[in-house]
């Protein structure tokens, strides 16, 4: 029987599980039944699931922690962290703990700025071109008012536009480059009604220009679009106290413990092989809040790591030296993040999510995400410079192949004693099971 299927967006769910479970398995009762499993009791919350995309058939479910003890600001917080990776909310908790004590993190917004940009080809002198943006200007910003007008009303709308020569990189490629302001929303949808409306009224504009028409010369829009790179909306989290507050372990002293922890992210500066697995940590504690709060991971990440390569090296986002006699340790990244509109509206567990964080703005959001990354950060290091990083992932990896195995209570008790300093693999917790028997 063909597994090719016609107008499959068009039956309902139950047709289109029905079709899946019987093209694709062979105990079909069995699909169905893991399918249902994850289906929410509550009719309506999972109506609004299924409305999130299409052909929704069932429901994906991460772990949903919290991280306590997170003093930001002079303010504490209890952070959510959906993420299905072990020990990640351990370390995060853990920094959360030690920092506490020693001042907590201080967090800061060094720009809102997103950007926007419009693509086109242009094939007569820059000049001519230039000259036509300076008059119109206005009158492209001015087309977008009615879009604007909410959003001007909160201290949002266009910064500014400006047009950018790119023909040395593509020939007769232009672009206008926005500037804008969202205020609590990420904005995606917003920006780029505002550059579509800008594309069609520049090319309006174009056909109707005197200077252009006597020299049969046009504008043709490629795309306008949003970018995920926003360099100029910045966030700084950091942490310092004295060398001699840091002394972690009996072996190593507060100032041995400072001078070590800079020396690994120097490495993670220089060596893009370890900056990449680095950085991965920072967004083991900023996706986590992301997704917790409803908003676009994959957007933040590509802008993370772009901003990571930004000086045509990719390197750490975190950086550590001694000021005197203090330890700082900081983490500037760029941040575009929403706390109205989207899932932030509709996803019952991000509402819970944002009350737990005492619905912040996107500003407060930002400082709290970076801090979640900056925690992270310091508790991967301090492992690796001190116990090494298999400890702490261990406990966790034991439970997941106990799980596995079906192990029961006692078991897991059992083995959680008898592994404690022993290497942990699937086979040596097998053979553990197999002779407790």
């Amino acid at each position: 029987m063909s597994k090719k299927i016609e107008g499959f967006s068009k039956l309902s769910k139950t047709e289109k599980i029905n079709w899946i479970t019987q093209m694709h398995f062979e105990d079909v009762q069995k699909a169905k039944e893991i399918i249902s499993t994850y289906n929410h009791s509550n009719e309506m919350v999972q109506k609004i699931h299924d409305e999130f995309i299409e052909n929704s058939i069932a429901n994906f479910y991460f772990p949903m922690g919290v991280a306590p003890n997170f003093l930001i600001n002079g303010k504490q917080y209890t952070i959510p962290m959906a993420i299905e990776e072990s020990s990640v909310v351990a370390a995060a908790s853990m920094s959360a703990k030690f920092w506490a004590s020693r001042g907590g993190f201080k967090a800061q917004i060094l720009g809102t700025k997103k950007i926007g940009q419009v693509h086109f080809l242009f094939k007569g002198k820059t000049e001519l071109l230039k000259s036509f943006f300076k008059e119109k200007k206005q009158i492209l910003i001015d087309s977008t008012s009615s879009l604007t007008a909410n959003m001007r009303q909160r201290g949002g709308g266009i910064f500014n536009i400006e047009l950018n020569d790119k023909s040395d990189l593509i020939e007769d490629y232009y672009q206008l480059h926005l500037t804008f302001e969202t205020v609590d929303s990420m904005g995606a949808n917003f920006i780029n009604s505002c550059l579509e409306k800008i594309a069609t009224t520049l090319q309006t504009q174009a056909d109707e220009h005197k200077p252009f028409l006597n020299e049969r010369l046009s504008i043709e829009v490629i795309m306008s679009i949003l970018s995920n790179y926003v360099p100029e909306c910045l966030v700084q989290a950091e942490v310092r106290c004295h060398v001699n507050k840091l002394e972690v372990t009996d072996e190593m002293s507060g100032i041995q413990f400072a001078k070590k922890f800079i020396q690994a992210l120097e490495i993670a500066q220089k060596e893009p092989y370890r900056a990449v697995t680095h950085n991965k940590g920072i967004m083991n504690g900023i996706d986590a809040v992301v997704i917790a709060t409803g908003n676009d991971f994959r957007a933040v990440e590509a802008g993370i790591h772009a901003y990571a390569a930004r000086k045509g090296v990719y390197s750490s986002l975190s950086h550590a030296f001694l000021e005197r006699d203090e330890f700082v340790f900081q983490l500037k990244l760029p941040l575009s993040l929403g706390t109205v509109g989207g899932l932030t509206q509709l996803h019952p567990m991000v509402k819970w999510s944002m009350e737990l964080l005492g619905n912040p703005n996107a500003k407060n959001l930002m400082e709290i995400v970076a801090v979640a990354g900056l925690a992270q950060n310091f508790a991967a290091l301090k492992s690796l410079i001190t116990s090494g990083i298999q400890k702490g992932h261990m406990k966790m990896h034991l439970l997941n192949i106990l799980n596995q195995q079906d192990a029961t209570v006692d078991q897991k008790k059992k083995a959680m004693q008898f592994f404690n300093g022993r290497t942990v693999t699937y086979s040596a917790v097998s053979d553990f099971l197999k002779s407790k028997i």
